[in-house]
């Protein structure tokens, strides 16, 4: 087995999780002057598992998605404000085969167009996933079971066009194509990133970069980002001329094709491997976290010269699970992301702070098994500094907040 195939699976993670939580609904404790509420608890009817962050609209709703449950394959959910209180609709529920889609790791995202994009690791034509937008129905529905129009968009056959997409979020450029990863599947079987552009009624596909698992890596889990010039970043969670802990990536749009560049090979020193994605600021430099079953670092690469520079910036603390997703950035360039077994061996929510030519670690929030465990997706921040996530257990998963 290769290093990065021991990702977290519904199996693995199944197995390092103990049975028996309890769950709290709706319950508030004030942990290191920051309030956290349980918002929703699922039952398996609403979904079980959501492994991924979560999306907010400009009405506060939270969108995201659950990786099992519903009918078996998962769910796609929505949680708006009612009264004091929270009200879930399953907008979706996946019920795999050839015309649908099974198993969403990722969130859903907005598009321009104001449809919710995302993708499945499994299900479609070939059971190699399918990228699917999700249209509200013509009429206000206020049922708990409250199905939204899908289309899928796309499904991958598992040969060339790319295979299995993973964690990472979808991203859209100014025409509405859409951009994404493929842990497996591209010519060499290591992965892709892919591109599907309106075409008529239809989508029509194709591949931008095939990891050959050399140089530029292979299996990215994560997905990818633009730059103002039109360029896209991303990591791959294996691969790499010297340790097999994966790299982190550019490609650039030429009339030929997309150009690969290979910025940085992750090592064992660097606590982690290259699976999560990556995050950039105003200045460009690229931000993000190295984990995967292993304690997991922050670092940043700053551009200069035609080179990257590569700078750790805080080191974790746990066990067997650092960060498998992207970090937030703030407005004044603060970083947030969760921790699956960080603070109290449950699961952790973080922030780094700038200060001079130090990062400033401030944990949040630790989660006590009882009040949700191990976060895996990313945090999001809304207008107001509230933090939201999930967590895939106890029972079977929560959606959280965070207010200061």
């Amino acid at each position: 087995m290769k290093r990065s195939e021991q990702h977290w699976s519904l199996t693995r993670f199944r197995r390092f999780v103990a049975a028996g939580f309890f769950i709290l609904l709706a319950t508030a404790v004030a942990a290191r002057a920051q309030t956290f509420t349980v918002l929703y608890s699922f039952g398996n009817g609403s979904g079980s598992a959501p492994f991924a962050g979560v999306t907010l609209d400009q009405r506060g709703a939270i969108y995201g998605t659950t990786a099992e449950g519903g009918a078996g394959c998962g769910t796609v959910f929505r949680l708006s404000h009612s009264g004091g209180g929270w009200v879930i609709n399953t907008i979706h529920t996946f019920h795999g085969g050839t015309a649908d889609g099974c198993y969403p790791y990722a969130r859903v995202v907005f598009g321009p167009d104001g449809l919710l994009y995302g993708t499945t690791t499994y299900g479609g034509a070939n059971n190699s996933g399918t990228v699917f937008s999700l249209r509200p129905p013509p009429s206000v529905c206020r049922a708990v079971l409250c199905p939204w129009i899908e289309t899928v968009l796309d499904s991958f056959t598992g040969g060339r066009d790319g295979a299995y997409p993973y964690y990472g979020d979808l991203s859209f450029d100014q025409a509405g194509s859409i951009y994404g990863t493929t842990e497996m599947g591209g010519a060499r079987n290591g992965g892709a990133v892919f591109k599907l552009t309106p075409s008529g009624s239809g989508w029509t596909e194709s591949v931008l970069w095939s990891f050959t698992g050399e140089a530029d890596g292979d299996q990215p889990i994560s997905g990818v980002i633009f730059d103002n010039a039109g360029n896209l970043y991303g990591t791959t969670s294996n691969g790499n001329d010297l340790t097999e802990f994966g790299t982190v990536y550019e490609l650039s749009p030429s009339q030929s094709g997309w150009t690969e560049t290979t910025l940085y090979d992750f090592t064992d020193g660097d606590n982690g491997s290259g699976s999560g994605g990556l995050v950039m600021d105003s200045n460009g430099n690229l931000f993000g976290f190295t984990g995967d079953f292993s304690p997991g670092a922050a670092y940043e690469l700053t551009p200069s010269n035609g080179s990257w520079t590569f700078t750790v910036l805080q080191v974790f603390e746990g066990g067997d699970g650092g960060p498998v997703d992207s970090p937030t950035l703030d407005s004044q360039g603060n970083l947030y992301g969760s921790l699956p077994t960080g603070g109290n061996d449950y699961g952790e929510i973080f922030k780094l702070t700038p200060s001079g030519d130090e990062w400033i670690y401030t944990p949040l929030f630790d989660f006590n098994g009882s009040n949700g465990s191990f976060p895996m997706g990313g945090v999001t921040l809304d207008g107001n500094g509230n933090l939201y996530g999930t967590t895939p257990v106890p029972g079977n998963g929560t959606v959280w907040e965070i207010t200061p």
